[in-house]
């Protein structure tokens, strides 16, 4: 499923014990009636959606890896973060990625190369130094029209958001000036719609909420 150290690993004082964190009162007081998951922000998603971030005993409905050995093209690694306003690591978003594959096609049906164009994590998992990341694996994605560069398309849902946010991922060395959805950004912010390249194939993409660097996103 994924590389990172802490994926499937329940650590009690993070998930599945007491949230302090979250609830500073919940100890001293009576327990009353409350709003359903469906009427309040969240986080409610993880023990159904992305279990294995966060240590539950339960099946992936989808996985973070997106390409089966039977996929033709370049193997890549995207991870990255999620910053909250205050610029700090949110462990509970759920990150969704949509690709074309190597030749720009997408994977409009079930496929029998075991490519999917499609991967669910959950930033609940450690990375080095223990921090909070999602991770996928894939391929390089093709162009999906003359002119365009390849991209990664990221879907990020997490507390605090009544809709999701839909970013792009763009690649350091692919051809950028003619992307027509690149050059509708202003240039001062198309650096947060592309990732950096930490090792072969392997690249780093994180996802700013607020600040300076705060992540563009699309009203689509």
């Amino acid at each position: 499923m994924t590389d990172l150290p802490g994926f499937g690993r329940m650590n009690p004082k993070d998930r599945g014990g007491p949230h302090d964190y979250l609830y500073p009162d919940a100890g001293s007081g009576p327990v009353s009636a409350g709003p359903t998951p469906s009427q309040t922000l969240g986080p409610f998603f993880a023990y159904g959606l992305t279990p294995g971030a966060y240590g539950y005993p339960l099946p992936e409905i989808h996985s973070n890896d997106l390409a089966g050995p039977a996929v033709a093209g370049s193997r890549i690694t995207v991870e990255g973060q999620v910053f909250d306003a205050a610029g700090v690591p949110v462990h509970d978003a759920m990150v969704e990625i949509l690709q074309a594959d190597g030749q720009g096609a997408y994977a409009e049906r079930p496929r029998n190369d075991g490519f999917t164009g499609y991967g669910r994590f959950g930033t609940g998992s450690e990375g080095p130094g223990g921090d909070k990341r999602f991770l996928f694996r894939t391929i390089k994605p093709g162009a999906t029209e003359p002119g365009a560069a390849p991209f990664i398309a990221a879907i990020l849902t997490m507390r605090g958001l009544l809709n999701h946010c839909i970013t792009r991922i763009y690649f350091p060395e692919d051809a950028l000036a003619q992307d027509p959805v690149l050059a509708a950004v202003p240039e001062e912010r198309r650096r947060t719609l592309i990732a950096e390249a930490i090792g072969p194939g392997h690249y780093r993409f994180d996802i700013r909420m607020r600040g300076e660097r705060e992540t563009v996103f699309f009203d689509v």
